[in-house]
């Protein structure tokens, strides 16, 4: 079983995209920017508008997905989604300090594990 930790950060951060969305988007006037619309009409920007500053919060917030424009991106130092899940996936797993299982949990596990084992015809194995 092949498994990769930057792969397992990309599918959280679309998960949580898409958790975000089910949760519902509000759609009126103001999230629309129909007035910016207007007053911007054709032709004119209305991305730089500060409405759609004032209102960027409404987006999700990926860890990494990078929003940015090109050259801040470039001169950020270029770096593709797929570095920053290898990134942030060591960093995590460098912090991490899980709670062991308590001796119960442990003595229920090996139970299971010896089970399998005896019945594949293996030597059990040890903790």
């Amino acid at each position: 079983m092949t498994f990769s930790a930057a792969q397992l950060m990309m599918d959280a951060d679309i998960a949580e995209m898409i958790q975000y969305t089910l949760r519902g988007i509000v759609v009126n006037d103001e999230t629309l920017s129909v007035d910016v619309t207007k007053e911007a009409a054709y032709r004119k920007d209305f991305l730089t508008h500060r409405h759609t500053f004032s209102n960027r919060h409404i987006q999700s917030a990926p860890k990494l997905i990078d929003r940015q424009i090109r050259t801040r991106w470039a001169d950020a130092g270029s770096m593709e989604m797929l570095a920053r899940a290898e990134a942030l996936a060591r960093k995590l797993m460098a912090e991490c300090r899980p709670t062991p299982p308590k001796a119960e949990a442990r003595a229920g596990i090996r139970a299971l594990v010896n089970e399998r084992e005896q019945e594949l015809g293996l030597t059990p194995s040890r903790d």
